[in-house]
């Protein structure tokens, strides 16, 4: 397997990566990932360079030159915005004196949504691990982690069916299913009784704080809107004392290069805009990730956030709705607990124990955890609970 390394995507050719991504997800597409380069979003010295492998395995086929495969990857100087979280391992080797950075990541920046990582129509993901790790030790790279992948295989955790020291983390996320419902009212009819009048309560108490909703999408943004959700969202952001992720560059550049992927929802009192929460969409999911408000109202995030992308859902016979990672509410809103599946190399060997005991505790937290969740969810066991 030949590995060439890609300091740019603009250094890979889009008919290439076309050629190879077997998904319709905005989150593989080349232009969601030439957004955010070309914004300055991810950069090295954001702790986000851009390391992306173009692989071929036909080493005598030197006169085409044929990619087989593309992994989008960037050598981080830090763990923010990956959201499969690894501090501890962090402090543990910084406790020791032992550097954890540089790794080697490949992610959708700043989005946990599991899709394809590597871009292939003949290779799967684990067919390279032997190859990410060999090119890390012969790169001074610490580590390797595929984060949110397709758990099309699951990794046997001993040490004679793990040659190459990966090992597998699970998180839980929570997702709306699209039943076939027929309306919103459609969807409530699934809950309990008690769980549909809370929901109902919930929505209508938008309306009595004088609120009307508004959506629009991507092609329909004007500057004013991009302007009021960037406001929104970087005052996220500076409340927990972080800084926004992502430029105004980002958002000018993906509205022009994705406009049939976007929804915006905006929240509007008294002729102000007050609130708003950004999508991305594409033939068969709804991906909420960013919201922000100006000022504090009663259930406007659950209803910006959850039951406005599930409305929009329904009406566009979309079949998923993932509204972003963590955040236990959800679950009495109707979104269900998913594990989701990453996977990790470490180069240092004496960490390798206690990291993959790591791992394997984690696991079954996390299979314990969903269990857990599903006891949680608002939906009817029988139909002698009447609408």
């Amino acid at each position: 397997m030949k590995i060439e390394i890609a300091s740019s995507i603009a250094d890979i050719n889009e008919q290439d990566w076309q050629r190879l991504n077997r998904e319709s997800s905005v989150f593989s597409s080349y232009q969601f990932f030439k957004c955010l380069e070309c914004s300055s979003s991810v950069s090295k010295a954001k702790g986000w360079q851009p390391h992306h492998l173009q692989l071929n395995s036909d080493h005598n086929n030197k006169k085409t030159n044929k990619v087989d495969a593309i992994l989008p990857m960037y050598i981080k100087s830090h763990s923010w915005g990956e959201y499969v979280f690894d501090w501890a391992w962090a402090d543990a080797y910084q406790q020791h004196n032992v550097p954890y950075y540089p790794k080697l990541v490949a992610t959708a920046p700043f989005t946990p949504v599991t899709s394809d990582k590597l871009l292939s129509q003949n290779l799967r993901v684990n067919d390279l691990f032997p190859y990410l790790s060999e090119h890390c030790q012969q790169s001074e790279i610490n580590s390797w982690h595929l984060l949110y992948c397709q758990a099309e295989d699951q990794l046997e955790q001993s040490p004679q069916h793990s040659p190459e020291n990966v090992y597998q983390r699970n998180t839980v996320q929570f997702h709306w299913l699209n039943n076939g419902y027929r309306d919103f009212d459609d969807f409530l009819a699934s809950f309990t009784a008690r769980k549909r009048k809370n929901t109902r309560k919930e929505r209508l108490s938008i309306g009595l704080q004088g609120i009307n909703v508004r959506r629009i999408k991507g092609a329909d943004i004007n500057e004013k809107e991009l302007a009021f959700f960037y406001l929104a969202y970087q005052l996220t952001y500076l409340k927990r004392g972080h800084t926004p992720h992502l430029t105004l560059q980002f958002f000018q550049a993906v509205i022009k290069q994705l406009p049939d992927n976007i929804l915006l929802i905006v929240a509007n009192c008294n002729g102000e805009d007050v609130a708003c929460a950004w999508f991305f969409y594409d033939n068969d999911c709804l991906y909420g990730r960013y919201w922000g408000c100006t000022k504090p109202y009663s259930n406007l995030h659950f209803e910006l956030c959850y039951y406005q992308g599930i409305e929009f859902c329904i009406e566009n016979s979309l079949s998923l709705f993932h509204p972003g990672t963590q955040g236990e509410h959800k679950i009495q809103r109707g979104f269900e607990p998913k594990l989701t599946t990453s996977y990790h190399w470490i180069k240092h060997e004496a960490f390798r124990p206690a990291i993959k005991a790591y791992c394997l505790q984690e696991q079954e937290q996390m299979r314990n955890y969903l269990q857990q969740c599903q006891k949680q969810l608002p939906f009817r066991h029988s139909q002698k609970d009447s609408k």
